[in-house]
């Protein structure tokens, strides 16, 4: 494997380019690496073990390089490999093998996402994923030292968290959990009788305990906003705008609309100015950047009375300047937009209005 790994890295060395695809293959031989490692540590213990890369292990993705998702047809497969395992198999997280045969990432925090996928083709009682955390806190402890761990979340707060910056969960973790309900549980390695977070679909026994859980946030981000006149009573114009956006594969994560323009929030890049010189040729277009959402999420917070108050509230007080609000759109969070250099006094702000 370390030969593989030189003849790459000569030959990325010779040809002086690197595509996302390379890059997947390389990336892929901190984890391939790992899992030998941990499968001999067990059978020195005493406990037959085998190393198994994922893509051995029935994984099968699409070819999105980078951000890589199971195809359907991967459940059938992880069933029939794991039904050849007498041993304790462990398995690569993080990476996956394309219909060609590529070896592709699952993104970051693709590990995680790797073991929903198996624990839900081989439907297990419950999934735990093991972190650094106590499970899932109400804040990033590196900006709020008081951040306690939840818990119980939903499916659905959960999710929210993880797509709006929270450093836990990837993204997609929880949807292959999701489909089969299976419940999910987040813990410290380094603190193994710690019981963390336990997600399902349904928490029970909360009463009428606040509806606010945690506080989010995801950094490095724009907003871009578009306009012209002619949006006033014109039909077509936001699907012109979305079409735009999605063929550059530009990912919104919040919108806003008024009656001649559309401001939306996403990562920059040179996705987000190629989309922008295509608009500009029939709207007026503008991009904000060092921009940063923060998300409060909670089941129900929409129809909780003023919990949109206390959150504006605390960021009045705490002088940050709310530059776009998202509300309504999901049951669970209330989101908005401030500058990245902002996020600190924002999200302590909110913390203590909420969790004192």
């Amino acid at each position: 494997m370390f030969g593989e790994l030189r003849e790459l890295a000569r030959g990325i060395g010779l040809l002086k380019e690197l595509t996302p695809r390379t890059i997947d293959r390389l990336a892929s031989f901190g984890e391939r690496l790992s899992v030998r490692l941990v499968a001999a540590a067990f059978a020195k213990a005493g406990i037959p073990a085998r190393a198994v890369d994922a893509f051995d292990a029935g994984l099968l993705v699409d070819e999105k390089f980078g951000g890589a998702n199971p195809l359907p047809e991967a459940d059938a497969a992880i069933k029939k490999a794991f039904s050849a395992f007498a041993e304790l198999a462990v398995v690569t997280g993080f990476v996956g093998r394309t219909p060609s045969g590529e070896i592709a990432t699952l993104g970051r925090n693709g590990s995680d996402y790797s073991a929903t996928i198996l624990g839900a083709a081989l439907g297990a009682e419950e999934i735990q994923i093991w972190s650094d955390t106590d499970g899932i806190m109400t804040a990033d402890p590196r900006i709020v030292p008081s951040a306690q761990p939840l818990g119980t979340l939903s499916f659905a707060e959960a999710c929210e968290l993880a797509y709006y910056g929270g450093k836990v969960l990837h993204p997609h973790t929880l949807v292959p959990a999701m489909r089969k309900d299976i419940p999910v549980r987040v813990l410290n390695t380094f603190k193994p009788d710690h019981p963390g977070t336990l997600i399902v679909a349904k928490p029970k026994g909360q009463g009428k305990a606040r509806k606010l859980k945690s506080i989010a946030f995801k950094r490095r981000q724009s907003i871009v906003t578009i306009s012209s006149p002619r949006m006033l009573a014109g039909p077509g114009f936001l699907a012109r705008i979305f079409a735009a956006l999605a063929r550059h594969d530009i990912d919104v994560d919040m919108v806003a609309t008024s009656e001649v323009s559309v401001s939306a929030s996403t990562a920059g890049g040179p996705e987000l100015q190629r989309a922008v010189a295509e608009l500009s040729g029939e709207f007026e277009t503008s991009v904000e950047t060092g921009k940063a959402v923060v998300c409060a999420v909670g089941d129900g917070i929409q129809s909780e009375s003023g919990v949109a108050a206390e959150v504006f509230a605390a960021t009045r007080e705490a002088d940050v300047n709310v530059r776009m609000i998202s509300q309504g759109a999901s049951k669970n969070n209330i989101a908005f937009v401030v500058d990245d250099a902002e996020v600190e006094r924002a999200v302590s702000a909110l913390h203590a209005r909420f969790f004192s």
